[in-house]
């Protein structure tokens, strides 16, 4: 069993889901969290999940998209996260990378959902985008108030910026990148990991892992190929690696089944 910790399913990419959930189960991939973007994709999230006994969803505001919410789009969020198929809050974070939203907004949303996972219980799926560093020290504050749950997904940042992570209680999820060749570093920083701090994803329909890199859609089904990356830096069989990730996945997020 392989749970894919990071998808978009509700993407248009997905128009036939079902042949991609079968293109996964084919591939061993079990179990799959499909994250929001919006309250809107939240609630859509919950509908395949609804549909679809291997799907858990996340529900929550990315940081590019939080300009663009309602004014009761967050009491949304505070409502539907409570459905017995939501695994997650998110995702959330803080983005550099686009201009699509002061940081200052970014912050707040970043907060609540900090502030709902303390008082929910729900792990958080972070982003974060050429601010990894301030992202830290955020989350250093917010520990403060109380233990994080959640995991740092897409990682691509320093080893420096993951032990901040680890020392902090969240998880470390590896994506695509992770198999690009010109990422020799990242593949360093994986191999530096505690085994039992490790998720994959493929945060479909983005970032293709090697060797189908550059195609779209990315979909869950190829997560084995970014998790046969990671066993061979840690010496393990694809295998064992699974069972040790679907271990992390369902300690973080909960049983699957």
């Amino acid at each position: 069993m392989i749970i894919d910790t990071h998808a978009h399913l509700t993407n248009e990419n997905f128009a036939d889901l079902d042949h991609y959930l079968g293109l996964a189960k084919d591939a061993g991939v079990t179990g799959v969290l499909t994250v929001a973007t919006t309250a809107a994709d939240a609630q859509r999230c919950i509908e395949l999940a609804e549909r679809h006994p291997q799907v858990r969803a996340a529900v929550g505001i990315h940081p590019n998209d939080c300009c663009q919410s309602g004014p009761d789009d967050w009491q949304v969020i505070r409502e539907i996260c409570k459905h017995p198929r939501v695994a997650a809050l998110g995702e959330t974070g803080l983005d550099r990378y686009w201009d699509d939203c002061p940081w200052d907004v970014q912050l707040d949303y970043f907060r609540r959902h900090l502030a709902l996972s303390r008082e929910t219980q729900l792990p958080v799926v972070i982003h974060t985008r050429d601010c990894a560093d301030e992202c830290l020290e955020i989350l250093r504050g917010e520990a403060r108030s109380g233990a994080l749950r959640g995991v740092m997904h897409s990682f691509s940042g320093s080893a420096e910026v993951a032990q901040g992570c680890l020392e902090l209680g969240l998880f470390i999820s590896f994506a695509g990148m992770v198999t690009f060749k010109n990422a020799p570093d990242l593949r360093e920083v994986a191999q530096g990991l505690p085994l039992n701090r490790i998720l994959v994803e493929t945060d479909s329909p983005y970032l293709t892992p090697h060797p189908f890199r550059g195609k779209r859609p990315n979909h869950p089904a190829l997560v084995v190929h970014t998790l046969k990356v990671l066993a061979d830096l840690h010496g393990m069989s694809s295998e064992l690696f699974a069972e040790q990730t679907t271990r992390n996945a369902e300690e973080l997020f909960g049983a699957w089944s």
